[in-house]
């Protein structure tokens, strides 16, 4: 059983019947999921993902006030919910695995994965959160949340991210992808230096995978989840293909520089379909540029083009 359905079987079972149990006056208060951090979040577990941080468990967020009110207790009660669930081991509970399971307060939750109690306010807070940490902070479920303040920052910034910021993320994607990809990965072949040119290849790949997420309003989660990912995505996910054949088919070098070429001709099309450039040409480069004009804010307009 991967471990969204474990978590929310063992919530079920025994973490709902808890809390109407021990704490039917406040349950109108409490939080339920599972979150975060982790391959388990995303629906992305397998055997191996167990080595580590893993097992039935699940999170319990209140506000500052509820914490401060009843979350010892609350934290107590979990500690005596069974230790074993379908043969899994509870999930550890202790500093290091902070905000990944047991009774926490929103704003642990989401301040190390957006810096802020909640959602990023500023532009520059948005521009300075990682989309890993972004896509953490809105995966996996909620179970129940009867008051909504936990599901309120969990929308926001799911929808929430401001249209300047994405184009700026957009912007520095682009222009990152053709660096990589469409120039500097045929000259490291050219100079004779395959592994740059791999490490060319590898950074094409994860800035074309960002680039689609961002065109599908999505975060890219963590780079080893990044292209098992994409093959959700509605707009452009077919490039899941290629862009893993790159890494992984022995292709030669010409044949890796023309399937190079097809990804970026499909980006760039996408781009002048949104509207968010009018540049014929399949070289990304010039579109970053185009992408970058649409941005209203001059302070984010005038930072560096890779930046984002």
């Amino acid at each position: 059983m991967q471990g969204l359905a474990l978590s929310r079987a063992y919530y079920e079972q025994h973490g709902r019947p808890m809390l109407e149990a021990q704490f039917g006056d406040v349950l109108d208060r409490i939080a339920a999921g599972f979150a975060g951090p982790g391959s388990d979040r995303f629906g992305f577990d397998d055997d191996v993902s167990r080595d580590h941080e893993c097992g039935a468990g699940f999170c319990l967020w209140l506000t500052d006030a509820d914490y401060a009110d009843f979350g010892f207790r609350l934290t107590r009660a979990y500690a005596r919910l069974p230790l074993i669930f379908e043969g899994v081991e509870k999930a550890p509970v202790s500093p290091r695995c902070a905000a990944r399971c047991g009774v926490m307060t929103i704003g642990d939750f989401y301040r190390p994965l957006t810096g802020t109690d909640g959602a990023p306010q500023t532009n520059e807070q948005w521009l300075a959160a990682p989309d890993a940490a972004l896509a953490a902070a809105v995966n996996g479920y909620v179970f129940d949340d009867p008051l909504g303040a936990f599901t309120a920052v969990r929308e926001t910034i799911r929808t929430g991210m401001p249209e300047d910021v994405r184009l700026k993320k957009l912007a520095a994607q682009t222009v990152l992808a053709a660096q990589s990809g469409q120039y500097n990965y045929a000259r490291c072949i050219a100079h004779g230096e395959p592994a740059a040119a791999m490490l060319a290849l590898a950074e094409f790949v994860r800035h074309a995978g960002t680039l689609i997420y961002l065109l599908n309003r999505r975060f890219a989660p963590f780079y080893k989840w990044l292209l098992r990912g994409m093959g959700t995505l509605p707009v452009l996910g077919d490039l899941r293909a290629p862009l893993s054949a790159l890494l992984t088919d022995p292709l030669p070098p010409a044949e890796k520089e023309a399937l190079i070429e097809q990804i970026c001709g499909a980006i760039a099309a996408q781009l002048r379909t949104d509207g968010l450039s009018r540049s014929p040409s399949n070289f990304l480069e010039p579109h970053a540029y185009e992408i970058r004009q649409l941005i209203r804010d001059p302070a984010l307009r005038q930072l560096h083009i890779m930046e984002g």
